[in-house]
């Protein structure tokens, strides 16, 4: 049974009301949606509660989604939803961050155990950082998206309210940013 065919069966289980359903859903999306919240937000705690937000959304109006399959699609637009939200009320720009995988650099499997090379790898995390959270915000949840949390273009164009085509431009324009100040550290 394939992923999506398994959402949807889920997301039926849930609009007929099915507690345990809801519970696999969760467990199945409440890490990933949590990891791009704390991404966008910068800030665990409302992130937290962005991703309360987001399965309280979920658990009320899931039986009115259209394509049940695309549930993951459809917690992550909630979640921009919401997490733009605390943005307004925050008034300030959002710092979006990678996950923490301690010095293990994204894509890598080992740590280093050279001194050097680990204090290279944090410095170079620590540089994509602050590229990111320099990238205008449409193009840093494109970004997010698109490396991180693995979705298509069009999935991405349904989460943030935007065409195929303005997602590709978005990403092209955030990747040569980034390869830009990331080239010292190639």
């Amino acid at each position: 049974m394939s992923v999506d065919s398994v959402d949807a069966v889920l997301v039926g289980g849930v609009a007929r009301g099915d507690l345990g359903a809801f519970e696999v859903l969760v467990r199945r999306y409440r890490g990933r949606v949590l990891g791009f919240a704390v991404r966008v937000l910068g800030d665990r705690a409302e992130a937290e509660d962005v991703v309360q937000e987001v399965f309280a959304t979920a658990w009320r109006r899931l039986d009115s989604l259209a394509e049940p399959a695309a549930v993951r699609t459809w917690l992550f637009r909630v979640a921009y939803r919401e997490c733009l939200g605390v943005l307004r009320r925050r008034r300030t720009d959002p710092v979006g961050e990678l996950p923490d995988f301690g010095v293990t650099p994204i894509g890598v499997g080992q740590v280093p155990r050279d001194p050097s090379a680990v204090a290279e790898v944090v410095a170079a995390v620590a540089a994509l950082r602050l590229a990111l959270r320099r990238l205008p915000e449409p193009q840093r949840v494109a970004w997010l998206l698109a490396e991180v949390d693995g979705l298509s273009y069009a999935q991405i164009a349904l989460v943030v309210g935007a065409s195929e085509e303005s997602v590709r431009g978005r990403l092209a324009r955030a990747r040569v940013r980034l390869a830009e100040v990331m080239k010292v550290w190639r």
